[in-house]
């Protein structure tokens, strides 16, 4: 069969690789054509648009390159007309995918897959119409989101979440403690481990207060995880006086599992954190303090905003959000991470249910095999 993806940035891409990898493990007749990146290119196939001329995020950046977006629109819909797949697999980036799936649907009546589901339970859930009109079939996950559409009588299908499966290779090669801080110089001292984001700004805005939380502890090293793409100058520039820190790249998971505890900037890292089972406090830099959280209360239709929260259904860990991250409010979270027994016992309790209702690794396999079986199904029953 004939499938044709989309995926706007740089996790898609991942998650759309892993994806063709399984869906041709499934279909040994499997052709791609694709807008994404240099992961889904190694799987094979065409590549129409890489992501990196795709990825405006934000109403100024879309207007500033609007020129750009309407172009990239064209081509894709060329490239569907050209391509005649058998399905449009849509993988998140939703301003993007909901338009080209509108156009799938209505021009060449080509059956529309998601993978990976929009955000819409958090924000813009106005976009549940579109999906109802123009999505066939929606592979989620998170298993809260199954209930979120049964309340808009859409049915969806779970099908694991890839963290797990990121977490679970990750994992096969990590060093034990002490050899991890002899392979990297470190002292014998135990570990904070510091999670600053993936982007410029969210390090540059949080990265500071981090350090100046977790130093506050005699006994500990901060351990800065650095990130791809950003070179090591960059950190020694924000924290100035502070550069003392180490910061290892390529090495996040291996960090954190040999931790005591952790600071997690909002995202992916704060359920990686969760699942290799390492005490966290999760924060994150908004402008505005006060008037920021107030805004959260009016935009954001969930009562959490890190994964953890939103999986465990309750506080799991601590979110210090806006005017609530501090460094004083940082201190006071690790000093209980650190040092009250049972309620660190309590939070990795909770990582313990909430991997279970994850479930088992396997979700771009799962989701190719029910992506095949649908295809299949349904061009017998034409």
């Amino acid at each position: 069969m004939k499938y044709f993806l989309i995926a706007g940035e740089a996790s898609g891409d991942l998650h759309a690789s892993n994806l063709m990898r399984e869906l041709k493990r499934a279909d040994k007749d499997a052709e791609f054509c694709f807008l994404g990146g240099d992961l889904m290119q190694q799987q094979g196939g065409k590549m129409v648009i890489h992501y990196r001329q795709m990825a405006f995020m934000g109403i100024i950046a879309v207007v500033l390159h609007l020129r750009t977006v309407l172009g990239n629109l064209k081509k894709a819909r060329q490239s569907l007309i050209e391509f005649r797949p058998d399905v449009l697999i849509l993988v998140d980036y939703p301003s993007f995918n909901l338009r080209m799936a509108k156009y799938c649907k209505r021009e060449l009546g080509i059956p529309v897959y998601y993978y990976i589901s929009p955000k819409i339970w958090a924000w813009k859930e106005y976009r549940i119409k579109a999906i109802k009109q123009y999505i066939d079939r929606m592979f989620t996950i998170f298993p809260f989101e199954t209930g979120f559409y049964a309340g808009h009588n859409y049915p969806v299908e779970y099908v694991g979440n890839p963290t797990v499966d990121s977490v679970h290779t990750g994992l096969q090669s990590v060093s034990s403690a002490d050899e991890f801080r002899a392979k990297n110089s470190l002292s014998p001292q135990p570990i904070i481990a510091l999670l600053a984001g993936s982007r410029r700004q969210e390090i540059a805005n949080c990265l500071p207060r981090m350090v100046e939380a977790a130093a506050a502890f005699d006994g500990y090293q901060p351990l800065i995880a650095g990130a791809p793409g950003i070179d090591a100058g960059f950190y020694a520039s924000v924290l100035n006086s502070m550069n003392s820190v180490p910061v290892i790249f390529d090495k996040t998971y291996e960090i954190v599992k040999n931790s005591s505890a952790a600071i997690v900037n909002s995202g992916t890292a704060t359920l990686e954190t969760a699942l290799i089972r390492t005490p966290e406090v999760v924060i994150y830099h908004v402008f505005g303090g006060r008037l920021a959280n107030w805004l959260k209360k009016l935009v954001i239709k969930t009562e959490f905003i890190s994964l953890v929260n939103l999986i465990a259904g309750k506080e799991s860990v601590k979110e210090l959000y806006g005017a609530l991250f501090t460094t004083e409010n940082v201190k006071n979270e690790l000093a209980q991470l650190l040092n009250n027994n049972k309620y660190r016992q309590r939070q990795l309790d909770d990582f313990d249910e909430i991997a279970r209702k994850l479930g088992n690794p396997g979700a771009a396999a799962r989701a190719a095999e029910r992506i095949t079986y649908y295809l299949k199904k349904d061009a017998s029953q034409q």
